[in-house]
């Protein structure tokens, strides 16, 4: 907890000193004590965190003395100490915002004590607030969230930005590991609604039958098992952000209804008849092209144009470049931080072997690859062994770099001998060539370690 610094107003000069003598008690406390309120007043430049002040003063009424501390500083926490047990006076001075009021008597010394311990823990519980909402922007912000130095992620960023700067629904499309998700939460932390709510809905991960009641809500009774009353999450995203991912999985028959709150800006729980207004900014993800699927007939043609406002579209890691290298430092530095483990670094062949490999997982496969990767290099070192791929689309490695027919030709050998155990004959059949294609080119590459 954080040293106070504490005015003691009270012009009984015994019992003001009974009440320093008290609070000094405990070594954090500094306790400055004046015998009239225009003392108090003149050295409210020094900004004490708590002023503990006397009801009846001689030049100046407590109650007026109170107004005028709070005009000067309206973060300061006053206590009124009185010997009047007048309920209305107390009553009155909270309304004016005293934050508590004491009744001098045989307990003053001890409720005064526990009423600045309560404000205390308030004051460092409002910093720890205000320190995590700090780290929480910071670990938002552009710099921190959108990783990269390509051309491609750098257009990303710029209407990131711009979408940040105002409320226009924001579409979010791009393979699935792209980072759909952290692009709306940077989106919304550093946007004006960063200190409201941000609620994230997966429509992929909510069973059809319970979306409905998820997006609005619904009244004690509505339906068999609605035991309480719930609120939706467009109620509860209200002044914030609401996120819909994988918006193109939607039933239709509930498109329609989003359709309604989002033309309406309001909302009516199941089972309810009061209509709830609301302040929502609409951010949505899809992996697929939602105009295809509007031709398809899955998505409604008016809903689209509803939601696909300002369009950004996440680049696949295989075309960022080197932006696959930044991340992966990233993603090392991050996981041996967060395993306390000494620093890792990547050999020029493990840097090659990332490059070359094309990552249909995208940016969360190559977290995924330098996780382990970590766990399992040696002298601090990630080398080529350490990264292992396990893409389930495998065959898409060969066209990710630009090499001879013949070049390919061996790798897909390779490929197909490996799945077959080496058996020379099954390859050859699978592949329509003959064997003495495939004896030549394995000699060619001198694949000895091929049993035959």
């Amino acid at each position: 907890m954080q040293a106070l610094k504490i005015f003691l107003v009270e012009d009984d000069p015994f019992f003001g000193e009974v009440i320093k003598y008290h609070l000094m008690l405990n070594p954090d406390y500094t306790v400055t004590l004046f015998q009239t309120g225009k003392e108090c007043l003149e050295k409210l430049f020094l900004k004490p965190d708590i002023v503990c002040l006397d009801f009846g003063l001689p030049d100046i009424s407590g109650d007026v003395l109170l107004k005028k501390i709070l005009q000067i500083n309206n973060t300061v926490s006053v206590i009124m100490i009185s010997g009047q047990e007048d309920i209305e006076v107390a009553v009155n001075c909270l309304k004016a915002g005293a934050q508590d009021y004491i009744v001098k008597n045989n307990n003053t010394k001890d409720l005064l004590w526990n009423s600045i311990i309560k404000i205390r823990e308030n004051r460092n519980l409002q910093n720890e607030v205000e320190v995590l909402k700090e780290k929480l922007e910071q670990k938002f912000s552009f710099a921190n969230t959108i990783i990269g130095q390509s051309d491609a992620i750098k257009t990303v960023f710029k209407k990131i930005e711009k979408a940040a700067q105002s409320n226009i629904t924001v579409s979010i499309s791009g393979e699935t590991g792209t980072g759909k998700e952290v692009v709306a939460n940077a989106i919304h932390y550093n946007s004006e609604r960063k200190n409201k709510p941000f609620i994230a809905v997966n429509m992929a991960a909510i069973p059809r039958e319970l979306i409905e009641s998820e997006f609005f809500g619904h009244e004690k009774g509505a339906f068999t098992g609605a035991d309480n009353r719930v609120i939706g999450k467009f109620e509860q995203a209200d002044g914030g952000t609401i996120f819909l991912d994988e918006i193109a999985e939607l039933d239709l028959s509930l498109q329609s209804k989003l359709l309604r709150v989002l033309q309406e800006r309001e909302v009516t729980r199941i089972g309810g008849t009061t209509k709830i207004k609301l302040n929502v900014r609409l951010v949505i993800a899809t992996h697929k092209d939602l105009k295809q699927e509007v031709v398809k007939g899955n998505f409604r043609e008016d809903l689209y144009y509803r939601v696909i406002g300002l369009p950004i579209e996440l680049p696949p890691l295989r075309d960022r470049k080197n932006d696959v290298l930044l991340l992966a430092k990233h993603f090392i530095d991050l996981f041996t931080k967060e395993n306390k483990m000494k620093t890792i670094g990547l050999t020029k062949g493990a840097q090659e072997k990332l490059l070359k490999y094309p990552f249909p997982g995208n940016v969360r496969e190559l977290k995924s690859v330098i996780d382990l990767a970590c766990v399992m290099c040696d002298d601090q070192q990630i080398s080529e062994e350490n990264l292992m791929f396990n893409s389930l689309r495998e065959t898409d490695f060969f066209l990710s770099e630009s090499k001879t027919l013949k070049e390919y030709t061996s790798e897909i050998i390779m490929y197909f001998l490996k799945q077959n155990k080496n058996d020379v004959l099954k390859t050859a059949k699978q592949l329509d060539i003959g064997k003495s294609t495939i004896y030549n080119l394995i000699q060619s590459v001198q694949l000895k370690n091929i049993a035959l």
